[in-house]
């Protein structure tokens, strides 16, 4: 059972056999395929079609979520009563208001049918030949090469009917010697957008610049490629960028509004319809996206809302719903970082001493109020010397606020890429952030890393 009118015609069934005050029903489904190779050979191909129904009901600000993929009708009427009878014993949450009532959704295509075409065989023909570009290097690739096509669809009894079909790919590459390694990334929703041989050239570039050298931990300029950026804006959209971290005190915009906060270059927002990211025409309670600033020109500005955040302050929902039950807030999932006049090779250029930064991992938050997270450089991280990158160093740990980095921003690029995590071990919804590069003039590493 897929496509538009099968999705909402079921949906609008467990709706109507609900006898729950209100009731909203979310069905999301995948068929994805996942390759994964190591040391330059393919160790793993899996693929999933799966179906999920999440069921809410609400009975006297009594809200239970169930979730299944048993889609019968015997099952779903059965998952229909035990939810409308556990409601009724629920501890009632008094500043639940209401589900969202419909809005108009605007018409977008997030699938490309040349997703299709995207076999197991079509796929290892294209890594067997990235296999050979790299053995000619000295190096092994390792990574992962996973795409798929997703539906949602959302239905609840004020009337809210929405569906949308998405189709992705993401590709990681990491190629590599005993002596240092090299990164290269790619998501969208276009297959034919996908350049195996560039990124290869890409990563290739990173990893055959000779033997690392240590450096001592300091405070150093940097310039960051749009991998590290789309790193620490991610981490400020889920600590500080929406409405229930404001709402519960734990958030770095709380009494901040209106302030400015980090250095004029920076522009942040989140816009689920803007072309240049993966579009969302709407959010996971089927309210449409809107466009949300939350640093302009450094100062900041605004915060995402849901149906129940949105409803706690007399609010409307800025369509950034997640799917329940959601304990974590409205994050926004569609961030943009804007465009800069700079080129990468200007900001290096203006470097006399300082690091160069192709991505981070093993990220984690230090001091949300601050937005202070710490974590390690990898896959290409280089002494930059007089303007001009030198060799490769081993990798650094750095403890920074992201608030305090962002503060001290000199350039922006001109440039911006939309980079992407992509997820392999939940339900399947791949979301990016579109960023640019930029250069820090201070940024903190704390001590030197044993990866």
């Amino acid at each position: 059972m897929t496509g538009k009118e099968a999705c909402l015609r079921l949906l609008k069934d467990v709706v109507r056999e609900s006898r729950a005050d209100q009731t909203e029903a979310l069905l999301m489904t995948e068929d994805s395929s996942l390759t994964r190779f190591a040391n330059s050979s393919v160790h793993q191909h899996v693929a999933e079609r799966n179906r999920t129904l999440i069921l809410r009901v609400v009975m006297n600000k009594r809200i239970v979520v169930f979730t299944t993929n048993l889609l019968d009708r015997a099952s779903i009427r059965d998952l229909i009563k035990k939810a409308v009878s556990l409601a009724e014993i629920q501890h009632p949450n008094d500043e639940f208001v209401s589900l969202p009532s419909p809005q108009p959704i605007p018409r977008i295509t997030t699938f490309n049918e040349n997703i299709k075409t995207l076999t197991p065989d079509r796929k290892v023909k294209g890594i067997n030949d990235l296999f050979k570009m790299v053995k000619e290097e000295g190096l092994k690739a390792s990574g992962s090469f996973s795409n798929g096509a997703v539906e949602v669809a959302v239905v609840n009894s004020l009337g809210v009917e929405a569906y949308q079909r998405y189709s992705d790919l993401v590709f990681h590459l990491i190629v590599a010697n005993e002596r240092g390694s090299g990164y290269a990334g790619f998501v969208s929703r276009d297959p034919n957008r996908l350049d195996i041989h560039s990124l290869a050239g890409e990563a290739i570039g990173k990893a055959s610049r000779g033997e690392p050298v240590q450096i001592e931990p300091g405070e150093y300029e940097v310039v960051l490629e749009p991998y590290a950026v789309s790193e620490l804006l991610s981490f400020l959209g889920y600590l500080g960028f929406h409405a229930l971290a404001v709402q519960e005190e734990r958030s770095f915009f709380c009494n901040q509004i209106g302030r400015k906060l980090v250095d004029s270059r920076v522009t942040l927002y989140d816009d689920g319809l803007d072309p240049e990211g993966l579009q969302i025409p709407f959010d996971f309670e089927g309210i449409p996206k809107q466009r949300v600033v939350f640093f302009e020109g450094g100062v900041a500005k605004e915060v995402t809302y849901d149906s129940f955040t949105g409803n706690r302050e007399g609010k409307d929902s800025t369509g950034h719903g997640l799917i329940a039950p959601n304990t974590e807030g409205p994050i926004p999932i569609n961030l943009f970082m804007k465009e800069g006049g700079s080129s990468l090779e200007e900001m290096v250029g203006s470097v006399r001493k300082g690091i160069y930064v192709t991505r981070f991992h093993y990220t984690n938050v230090v001091e949300p109020m601050k937005a202070v997270l710490t974590g390690m450089t990898r896959d290409g991280t280089f002494l930059i010397e007089e303007g001009e990158i030198k060799q490769p160093i081993k990798n650094l740990r750095f403890t920074e606020s992201v608030l305090r980095a962002l503060s001290r921003v000199s350039a922006v690029s001109r440039d911006r890429r939309i980079c992407s995590e992509g997820t392999v071990y939940s339900r399947r919804f791949i979301t990016g952030v579109v960023a640019p590069a930029i250069k820090v003039d201070g940024f903190n590493f704390s001590g030197v890393s044993a990866l």
